[in-house]
């Protein structure tokens, strides 16, 4: 069919979420986690060109109201409330929801607006995909899965990525969540570990590791026994080893068996090579043609960011997943931009790997042949009855001349791109 293999090929309608502000909010001096580097990859898909191939968009910040779709009332009032002036007012709290200067989940100027604005990006992508206005929707902001009902943990406060999976279930009866960090998608795989709607499959450094979880056994419960896909990996995988011996046969698997109606892959480029906290071996290159697979199966996707903590290997890495998506083939020469300093000494977009890290995953064969097993045992896609799937959410107010909107119009060039934010 020459129209599948025209989208496949990459001709698939793309939009492209991205908020001046949000690279601006500081984690702090010592913190791992740069928003900054969301500004990075931006001028990176500026200096390619490929904004003009894509429609870009403003996202709207999250209300509390679409936050308590999956978190906690308590919990959302926190984050709106707490500051770094009025710490001590909520010292008896932050310990329950997990943030605060002994945690990994600092309370920051500004906490709150960031939140509102990768979140508001995921779930405005997951609405156009629900209404077919786009084939593919990118926010790098987005992909922090690690955030639980009511506490933070690892970095993340609101997960966008329930948020946005809610929203596609409106429409699509089942949701598949892929996720590519090298940690665990632990908090998107307890908000579904009990339904047979979506399923998630992680692929993460496990043992010794944070957040601890995802173990090979961890399948699911009740209903959705069987539909938490979890591949263990160790140290130094490379891209050969990721792709050919786990991730597309398990992937090709899940599709036949699963079948499902939209994607979300979390893109978190803390499994290249070189990584601060990450231990994988994979290439620019590696990690993107995870990315291609995907596509190909030709499925409304939610391309979301996540983990990365050497900024320079993440602006590359999703700058060039942009053009992947795109089917744009891009100059291995990072072309001049404001941050070229940052590509020193060779000024190259893809990473090669470490020669010196040893790969000791020595039993994929084994976990391969327990995945394809676990999804063998899956009776077919479920099938859920329609009429179970709440009306799909509606962009114009009903009230007659009220004219609210709730996804932002693609933005003029001249708007988001030439005073470049």
């Amino acid at each position: 069919n020459s129209t599948v293999l025209a989208c496949t090929m990459g001709k698939q309608r793309v939009s492209y979420f991205y908020h001046p502000t949000c690279p601006l909010f500081y984690y702090g001096p010592s913190h791992p986690m740069k928003p900054h580097r969301l500004k990075l990859a931006h001028h990176l898909i500026l200096a390619y060109h490929l904004y003009p191939k894509m429609d870009c968009y403003r996202c709207h910040p999250a209300s509390a109201s679409e936050m308590t779709a999956f978190h906690s009332e308590e919990y959302v009032n926190f984050l709106a409330k707490i500051s770094p002036d009025n710490l001590r007012q909520y010292s008896g709290v932050l310990q329950k929801f997990n943030a605060g200067d002994t945690t990994d989940c600092p309370v920051f100027d500004g906490l709150y607006e960031f939140t509102q604005l990768y979140t508001g990006a995921s779930i405005d992508g997951a609405i156009q995909l629900n209404q077919q206005q786009a084939d593919i929707c990118i926010n790098w902001s987005g992909g922090l899965h690690h955030a639980k009902k009511s506490e933070a943990s690892g970095f993340c406060y609101i997960n966008d990525i329930v948020l946005a999976i809610l929203e596609l279930l409106k429409v699509h009866a089942r949701v598949l969540y892929i996720d590519i960090d090298v940690h665990h998608g632990d908090g998107v795989e307890e908000a579904f570990y009990t339904t047979d709607r979506v399923m998630t499959f992680s692929l993460h450094k496990y043992g010794d590791f944070f957040p601890g979880t995802g173990h090979l056994q961890d399948v699911g419960a009740r209903e959705g026994v069987g539909y938490s896909v979890n591949a263990p990996l160790q140290a130094g995988i490379t891209d050969e080893t990721y792709l050919e011996e786990l991730f597309i046969p398990v992937m090709d698997k899940i599709m036949e068996v699963f079948n499902p109606g939209a994607i979300v892959l979390q893109c978190g480029a803390d499994s290249l090579t070189g990584d601060r906290l990450g231990c994988f071996n994979l290439t620019t290159k590696g990690h993107a043609q995870a990315v291609r697979h995907v596509q190909s199966y030709n499925r409304p996707t939610l391309v979301l960011g996540g983990g990365g903590y050497t900024i320079r290997n993440v602006a590359r890495c999703w700058a060039y997943e942009t053009a992947v998506l795109l089917g744009e083939d891009i100059d291995n020469q990072i072309p001049f931009n404001d941050y070229y300093e940052y590509y020193a000494p060779d000024y190259e977009l893809h990473l090669k790997p470490d020669p010196n890290m040893e790969n000791i995953n020595d039993s994929l064969g084994k976990i391969r042949t327990e995945l394809l097993q676990q999804l063998s045992d899956l009776q077919g896609a479920p099938s859920v009855q329609m009429q179970q799937v709440p009306p799909p959410f509606r962009t114009i107010d009903d009230e007659e001349g009220s004219g609210k909107r709730r996804v932002s119009k693609t933005q003029s060039p001249a708007e988001l791109y030439d005073n470049v934010d």
